[in-house]
Formats: structure tokens, C-alpha cells, sequence
């Protein structure tokens, strides 16, 4: 079984001794499957563990834990290879569309140009040389003409800090972050879900807040982070807290006055001393945005678009029954066979953007309204009732923090059994000693 990814960035950004609170607390997994993650992680990396005199562990790992795992997991190895070629195949699907798109315009510019030649012809019979040489120049003169010198800039990985280096930053000092390419990309679908993250940030948040308050806390202080509350009894009796205290290993206590607090006795226990965190006041959605491209970039491909469309229509037009295709063969008879292909490139060009528009306003105004309704909790917590003020004094006499430290250790792998045995004989006479000489003394 080869180690969860999440646990080992966990256990590098606390350091390398962790306990499975702290691991879930980062991360926001669940308890049970951080202390199983730890586990196969101590166990395939050469960690160690270390019990407390009161029986908590805590894990300590060696900095160069992923080195040892890479050298008997292949699948790590490959998983770091497929990385780094995903990103670059991912980069070349991205600016595709956008070569699709020139290529497109390319082709039926040159074939309409062609067939106006070949139609100009058979209406004169006396060929002009001259005339004819003006029609070819205007084929390669013409896509230059539209894009500019920027044209062959497009395909590069860097083009927008080469662009921006060869114009006036704005007055904010912002510029693109993405080349043409890759904004036709954008400008058909999106840059991503901007709360793909939801869930992670929205479990780190409510156990941030749980170690905020040593463990211990009300249901109104988590309501901010979640989604709904239910309605009716199950919102009277706080339902909504199950999937929390199923995550965190918590429990219910009741106050004298029958209100119910949360206690988190795993997440009290800790590697080393905590550090409140700052916690935002509730948890807050992203609107999708419909690009991040600059605005001029998506102006130039629905301009593009609307140029790619009409030509297509303007092709199929002079295309007519494809007779004159047949005749003249080659480029204008391959355009001919793939019209439909072109005309059809170029209607979704422009009904894909449109249609996920409609769809992201519907979107937002749901991902405003969720956002509305956990401020909303957040301001009644900061305006607490009394019963509110009482369910938190009442859960502060559950507030504790257990810190497993070096010197209060009964066990660890680190050492020889005999040689902790015979340092924890020295550590038990010591204490004998000084309660005997405490007793002697009263």
C-alpha cells in the first residue's frame, strides 16, 4: 500500500513529528484516516513512533522520508513523471484550439481567394498574367494583414512577458498571464472551477477553529463553514454537526441547562506547542469567472470567431453545388469535403462561450446566495445571545492541549528496548527519590 500523498505534504509542513490531530487538522482528513495514513507512511519510510507517559503517540520522520519511498515505489516515480508530462500535453491541448482556430480562418481565406481567381478567370478568357499574380500575393498577404506581427509571437510558452516587454504596462501594473493560444482556450471554456478546493479549505477551517478553541466548541461556531443547517428538528438539534463529529472523532456534552457543546479529545493531542491560526470569519465560494483572459485577447477571439463563422458561411456560398470544386481540384476540393467540419468548428466557436455565459450566471447567483447565508451566521455569532455566550463558557471547561514532548516520553522506536528501559529505571528512582526526600521533609 503505497502512502497518501496529502498525509506526507502534511507531515513536511509540520516538520516532520507529528501527531494523527495535527495531521488532520492541516489537512482537514479524517482523523481515523490520518492515523492509518501514518501508519503505512511510519512503516514504508522508516518513521518512528513515540508514546507519552499517558499513552498518546506521536510520529517523527526522517526530512529524506520521500527519498526512501522513491526508491521502493515505483508508482511515486511514476507519479512524479506523469506530472511533469501532463503539464506539458496539457499546455499543447490548451493552445490547440486557438491553432485550430488559425488554421481554420487560414484555409477558407485562401480557398475563398482561390475560387474568386478561378471565377475572375472563366469570365475573361484572356488571362492577365499581371492580375493573376496580384491574386496569389493577396493569398499570403492577407492572414499578415489580419494578425499583425504578433502572428508567429503566439506560439511561443512565454508570449505574454514577451508582449508585455514590448508595451506600456497599465496604470495597475497587471498584465496578461496567458498568450493568445491559450485565451482561445480560455475564451471556449473556462480556466476551471474556482472552488475546486471547496471541500479541502472548508475542513481545514473547521478544524482550524476546533484547535483555535483547545478542542472545544459550539455548533454555532461551525455553522459558518457549512453549507446548509437543515431545517426544522434538524436544525434544532443540530444535526448538521454528525459529519464533523464523525471526521474529528468529537462527542456531544451537555450543559446543566440541557445545551449541547463538541469535544475534540483528538484534536487536543499535538507534536508541538500550537499556535492559533487565523480563521476567516466564514467560508467563502469564488464566483466562476467566465475567462482570466485580458479583456483585448478576448475581444480579438470572439472577433476571430465571428470572422472564422462568416467566412465559412461566405465559403459555402461560393462553393455552391461543388461543381467548380470538381474542376479545380486539390486545396479547394479537400476544403469542399470538410465544409461541414469548418461550418460546424465555427458555429460551436462562438454557441460554447455564449451558452456557458448563460450557465455562469445562474451559477454565481447560487454561489452568492450560499455566501449571503454564511455571513448571515457568522454576524449572529459576533451578536451572541445569551444562550449562545453560555454554550461557549460551558465548552471552555473542556479546553485543554496535550503536547507530547521529549522528555515525557515512556516509549520510542528511536532507541534500543533495554537502553530506554534502563533510562526510564533512572527516571523512576529519581522520582522515588524526590517524593521520599519530600516526605522526610514534612
Amino acid at each position: 500500500m503505497a502512502p497518501d500523498s496529502t498525509i506526507m505534504q502534511a507531515v513536511e509542513a509540520l516538520e516532520y513529528r507529528v501527531t494523527p490531530g495535527d495531521v488532520a487538522s492541516q489537512v482537514g482528513i479524517d482523523i481515523k484516516l490520518a492515523e492509518q495514513g501514518l501508519l503505512v507512511l511510519a512503516s514504508e519510510a522508516g518513521g518512528h513512533l513515540q508514546v507519552s507517559e499517558s499513552g498518546e503517540i506521536a510520529y517523527l520522520f526522517p526530512p529524506n522520508f520521500r527519498t526512501v519511498l522513491r526508491s521502493k515505489y515505483f508508482q511515486l516515480r511514476l507519479q512524479e513523471w506523469w506530472s511533469r508530462i501532463w503539464t506539458v500535453l496539457f499546455y499543447l491541448i490548451r493552445i490547440s484550439f486557438g491553432i485550430l482556430l488559425i488554421a481554420s480562418i487560414v484555409l477558407i481565406i485562401v480557398t475563398i481567394t482561390i475560387l474568386l481567381m478561378a471565377m475572375n478567370s472563366s469570365r475573361d478568357n484572356d488571362d492577365d498574367r499581371g492580375g493573376g499574380g496580384g491574386g496569389g500575393g493577396g493569398i499570403f498577404l492577407m492572414p499578415r494583414m489580419w494578425f499583425g506581427p504578433d502572428l508567429y509571437w503566439m506560439f511561443y510558452p512565454d508570449y505574454s512577458t514577451r508582449r508585455s516587454e514590448r508595451r506600456r504596462p497599465s496604470r495597475d501594473g497587471s498584465a496578461p498571464q496567458m498568450n493568445f493560444l491559450e485565451a482561445v482556450f480560455s475564451f471556449l471554456f473556462g480556466d476551471g472551477n474556482p472552488n475546486a478546493d471547496l471541500e479541502e479549505r472548508r475542513w481545514k477551517a473547521i478544524a482550524r477553529v476546533i484547535r483555535n478553541n483547545k478542542g472545544a466548541i459550539a455548533a454555532e461556531q461551525i455553522a459558518p463553514y457549512l453549507d446548509t443547517l437543515g431545517s426544522g428538528f434538524d436544525q434544532e438539534y443540530e444535526d448538521y454537526m454528525l459529519p464533523v463529529l464523525t471526521r474529528f472523532n468529537g462527542r456531544p456534552e451537555v450543559s446543566p441547562d440541557g445545551q449541547i457543546i463538541y469535544h475534540f479529545p483528538e484534536l487536543q493531542v499535538m507534536a508541538s506547542e500550537y499556535q492559533s491560526k487565523p480563521v476567516p470569519a466564514y467560508l467563502k465560494e469564488a464566483p466562476w469567472r467566465f475567462s482570466e483572459a485580458g479583456s483585448g485577447q478576448l475581444t480579438l477571439a470572439a472577433g476571430l470567431g465571428v470572422l472564422n463563422l462568416g467566412g465559412a458561411i461566405a465559403l459555402g456560398w461560393l462553393l455552391g453545388d461543388g461543381t467548380l470544386a470538381a474542376e479545380i481540384g486539390g486545396l479547394v476540393a479537400f476544403v469542399s469535403a470538410i465544409f461541414w467540419v469548418l461550418l460546424g468548428y465555427g458555429a460551436a466557436f462562438l454557441a460554447v462561450p455564449l451558452v456557458r455565459y448563460l450557465w455562469l450566471k445562474q451559477r454565481n447567483a447560487k454561489v452568492e446566495k450560499r455566501n449571503n447565508q454564511r455571513a448571515e451566521r457568522a454576524e449572529l455569532l459576533n451578536q451572541a445571545d445569551e444562550t449562545i455566550v453560555k454554550k461557549l463558557d460551558y465548552a471552555r471547561q473542556f479546553a485543554a492541549e496535550t503536547v507530547i514532548d521529549a522528555s515525557d516520553l515512556a516509549y520510542t522506536t528511536e532507541k534500543d528496548l533495554t537502553e530506554q528501559e534502563l533510562l526510564r529505571s533512572d527516571k523512576i528512582d529519581e522520582e522515588w527519590r524526590q517524593r521520599l526526600e519530600g516526605s522526610s521533609s514534612s
